[in-house]
C-alpha cells in the first residue's frame, strides 16, 4: 500500500520528460512474479515501453538467441546485462530513473542474485534510484547493508512509524466504510459502530480492514445483524484467519473446502478451475461452475480472477502452513504432494494422445502453432509441468508410497504409455526447458532408489 502511494505520488508530481518510473510487485504464489529474472524482465519491459528506442539493447541479445529469454535458469546474466546497458544509454543520462520493487521477501528464486545486482547498481555510477520493500528478514538486510551503498541508503521501518501507518489505515477505514454505508444504506449509528470496531481492531493492517469490509458486503447480512457480526471479527490477521477457518468447518462441505485449500497452498503456481478439476472428484452432472461455487465456500482465503485461483495473500499461505497444518493437512503436507503427483499422472494418462492439437504434421516451429479454442491441454497444463516437482517433494517419505518407482508402478506406466505424448504436450505448452529439468530431477530420484 505504501509503495502504491509512492508510485502514484511520483507519477502525479513529476514531468515525464525528466523522470521515468518503473516498478515490479513480487508475489510468492505466482511463478512469473517470484523470481529474480521475472523482476528484471518486468522492469525492462516498462523501460522499453516508455522509451521505445531502447529496444535496440534488447533486440541485439534477442537476435543472438531468443531462447535465453524463455529459460529462467539461463536468462539472468543476459537480462542483467541488458538492464545495465539500458541504464547507461546516453539518452537517459538527463532522465532520473526511479526503480521500485515491492516484497523482496516474496522473490523466492534467486533472491540473492537480485539483491547483489541492486547493490552493484547503487554502488556504481549507473543511473537509477531504487526503492525496495520487504518484510524484516535479516538475510535481505545483510546484503543491502553493504558499506558501498550505506551512505546512499535510507531506511524506513513501518514498525518504528506506527503512528503514520495507523493514520493511513484510518483514512482507508473511513473510505471503505463510506462506500459500505452508501451501498448498504447504514444508519449513522451503524456506520459509527463499524468505524469504531475497525479502528479498535485493525492494528495497522490494511488487509484486515479489507477482509472485514468484504464480509460486511454480504447481501444476506441485514443491517440489524451488523453489530452482532462485528463481534465475530477478532483483531489480528491470524485470529481472523482462524475465525474464517472455523466458519468453513461449520459448513457441510468443509472437507472438500479444506482439501481445496491444501491444494492451493501446495501448488507451485496459481492454478485454473480446469486444472483444479484434475484433483477434485465430482459427479458428471457437475461442471466448472460447481468448482467456482466451492471456491466461494472457502471464505476469503482464495480469490478467483477469471478462472485462476489464488491465495488471498502470502499471510494466508503462512497461516495455513504454520497455524492450521493439523486441520488443512491432517495426514501431512507430503500426502497432499503425493495426491497431486498421482492425480496428475492419472490425468496425463487419461488425456494425452498423439498429435493432440490435430496438427497432422507437427514437425514445425512452435511459433506457428495456434492454441485451439477448446484447448485439450487446459486441464492438464499444470500436471504436465509440475508432476515431478510434487513427486520430489514427497520423495523423502518414499516408504509411505512404495509403488511409485516399482516395475509396473505409476512412473513406469507413464514412461511405457505416455512419455512421447508428454514430450509433445510440454512442447505445445512452451515448457521444454521445464520438461528437461523434470527429467533430470527424476533421474536423480531414481539413482537414489537404486
Amino acid at each position: 500500500m505504501l509503495l502504491c502511494g509512492i508510485i502514484n505520488e511520483l507519477i502525479n508530481s513529476t514531468v515525464a520528460s525528466e523522470n521515468t518510473i518503473i516498478y515490479f510487485f513480487c508475489q510468492a504464489t505466482d511463478e512469473k512474479l517470484n523470481n529474480a529474472a521475472g523482476v528484471l524482465r518486468g522492469l525492462i519491459y516498462m523501460l522499453v515501453d516508455q522509451h521505445p528506442y531502447l529496444i535496440s539493447h534488447l533486440r541485439w541479445e534477442y537476435d543472438k538467441d531468443k531462447r535465453i529469454f524463455e529459460d529462467r535458469r539461463n536468462s539472468w546474466e543476459t537480462l542483467s546485462r541488458i538492464f545495465i546497458k539500458i541504464l547507461e544509454d546516453p539518452t537517459l543520462q538527463k532522465i532520473q530513473i526511479h526503480v521500485m520493487v515491492d516484497a523482496l521477501d516474496e522473490c523466492t528464486t534467486d533472491l540473492s542474485l537480485l539483491l547483489e545486482f541492486i547493490v552493484h547498481i547503487q554502488s556504481s555510477n549507473t543511473n537509477g534510484k531504487w526503492i525496495v520493500t520487504s518484510r524484516n528478514e535479516t538475510s535481505i538486510e545483510e546484503i543491502l547493508d553493504t558499506h558501498e551503498i550505506t551512505s546512499k541508503k535510507g531506511n524506513l521501518s513501518l514498525e518504528l512509524n506506527e503512528h503514520s501507518v495507523s493514520r493511513a489505515v484510518e483514512y482507508f477505514i473511513n473510505f471503505r466504510v463510506q462506500t459500505l454505508s452508501k451501498r448498504k444504506r447504514y444508519s449513522p449509528g451503524t456506520r459509527d459502530a463499524v468505524v469504531q470496531h475497525l479502528l479498535s481492531n485493525a492494528h495497522g493492517t490494511f488487509l484486515w480492514v479489507a477482509l472485514v469490509c468484504d464480509e460486511l458486503l454480504n447481501p444476506r447480512l441485514s443491517n440489524l445483524q451488523v453489530p452482532k457480526r462485528l463481534k465475530q471479527f477478532p483483531a489480528g490477521l491470524d485470529r481472523l484467519y482462524g475465525r474464517m477457518l472455523e466458519q468453513i468447518e461449520d459448513d457441510s462441505g468443509s472437507e472438500i473446502c479444506k482439501y481445496i485449500l491444501s491444494i492451493t497452498a501446495t501448488v507451485y503456481r496459481p492454478i485454473t478451475l480446469e486444472e483444479l478439476s484434475c484433483y477434485i472428484e465430482f459427479s458428471e452432472e457437475d461442471d466448472i461452475s460447481y468448482l467456482s461455487q466451492l471456491i466461494g465456500l472457502c471464505g476469503s482465503f482464495l480469490t478467483l480472477r477469471g478462472s485462476t485461483i489464488s491465495l488471498l495473500h502470502q499471510s494466508a499461505k503462512d497461516f495455513i502452513h504454520q497455524k492450521a497444518v493439523d486441520k488443512i493437512f491432517p495426514y501431512g503436507p507430503a500426502k497432499v504432494h503425493h495426491d497431486i503427483f498421482s492425480k496428475s499422472l492419472k490425468a496425463i494418462n487419461t488425456t494425452l494422445r498423439r498429435d493432440i492439437y490435430g496438427l497432422i504434421r507437427p514437425g514445425y516451429m512452435i511459433e506457428k502453432v495456434e492454441q485451439p479454442n477448446s484447448d485439450p491441454l487446459a486441464a492438464v497444463g499444470y500436471s504436465c509441468i509440475h508432476w515431478v516437482d510434487h513427486l520430489k517433494a514427497c520423495s523423502q517419505f518414499r516408504a509411505e508410497f512404495p509403488d511409485d518407482f516399482a516395475e509396473g508402478g505409476t512412473v513406469d506406466e507413464f514412461f511405457r504409455k505416455n512419455y512421447l505424448n508428454w514430450l509433445e504436450a510440454i512442447s505445445l505448452l512452451r515448457s521444454v526447458s521445464k520438461g528437461i529439468t523434470s527429467i533430470l530431477k527424476l533421474e536423480d530420484m531414481i539413482e537414489v532408489c537404486i
